[in-house]
């Protein structure tokens, strides 16, 4: 289970947030000002921080630079109204992984949140050849599927299908480069699609993120 800190002073989004991520299995704590925000970072367990630029203390973007300035690379998702380029800008040069202006679609957060937390390999390596994306980890030789400790039954195709994706992981897979690759040149080009979707329901709806008219990526 991935383990947020969340850091924001706006009671109702603080509760909606809560909410939808612990349906989605996400931990979170939640404080409420960058005093806290960089203390809980700093001294507790998490693997990923969401970040409000406006909090009632001091800036997130000073949270930020403290952050980063005590070594820490906790990765950190900026959760803002402000919109500018200059802030983007701002956020990512002070070492923000991510920026999500509100308001925001929620699942996409989520697929941010599971792609940006700190992967297990980093604590303990995963054994030679596992490919390890997000939540899944992946077992080329002996075939087996992981998802949060649960192993997850594939087809051969469906198999053929994420190990592309996963070996791919974070980047874009083109539609034209699936296709050949786990069904050759003559497949038909929905095929994907269905195959895309019977991944979907094993791993769940935002493990896959479709680029549109481009092709897939695998968040896990």
């Amino acid at each position: 289970m991935i383990r947020l800190l969340l850091v924001e002073d706006e009671d109702k989004l603080v509760a909606s947030l809560i909410k939808g991520l612990r349906t989605a299995d996400i931990e979170v704590e939640a404080v409420r000002t960058g005093r806290e925000g960089l203390d809980r970072a700093v001294h507790g367990d998490h693997d990923i921080m969401l970040l409000d630029i406006g909090l009632p203390d001091q800036e997130g973007f000073t949270v930020l630079r403290r952050l980063r300035s005590s070594g820490s690379d906790l990765p950190v998702i900026i959760l803002t109204a402000r919109t500018s380029a200059e802030d983007t800008v701002r956020g990512l040069e002070r070492g923000a992984d991510d920026y999500m202006a509100k308001p925001f679609v929620f699942d996409e957060l989520v697929a941010r949140i599971r792609l940006r937390a700190r992967k297990p390999s980093e604590d303990t390596p995963p054994p030679d050849g596992v490919i390890v994306v997000g939540r899944c980890e992946l077992d080329p030789i002996a075939r087996l599927l992981t998802c949060d400790g649960v192993q997850i039954p594939l087809s051969p195709r469906e198999f053929q299908l994420a190990h592309l994706l996963m070996t791919h992981g974070g980047e874009v897979v083109p539609r034209a480069d699936a296709l050949e690759h786990v069904w050759g040149s003559a497949a038909r080009d929905n095929v994907l699609d269905v195959y895309i979707r019977y991944l979907r329901s094993h791993l769940g709806s935002d493990a896959i993120e479709t680029i549109r008219g481009i092709g897939y990526r695998f968040v896990g």
